[in-house]
């Protein structure tokens, strides 16, 4: 853990002081794009290597499936209700009053 966080230290100081060159902006962003294709590549191969989670897929996609319906729902009613409690406009503000 604490190399993690060393690492993450070292990565914004060096991000503060070399982030004034665009150029060298424009690399890092395609180095940290492959880096996270070559993740996710090594990731599906331990996940194909994994004989228990090849054997319950069906099972763990329908879950997976069911969170992801559940956490997208949810988030749209939450930000739904924010959105109708902080920016909707109340139809008698515009109005005299008498």
């Amino acid at each position: 853990m604490v190399t993690v966080l060393v690492l993450m230290t070292i990565g914004i100081l060096l991000g503060r002081f070399l982030g004034r060159i665009p150029d060298l902006l424009k690399v890092v962003e395609k180095l940290i794009s492959y880096a996270i294709f070559l993740l996710l590549f090594l990731l599906g191969i331990s996940v194909g290597v994994n004989k228990t989670i090849i054997d319950n897929l069906d099972k763990i996609g329908i879950k997976a499936v069911s969170i992801t319906f559940g956490a997208v729902a949810g988030s749209v009613l939450v930000l739904w209700v924010l959105y109708k409690m902080l920016f909707s406009t109340d139809t008698k503000e515009g109005q005299d009053e008498k």
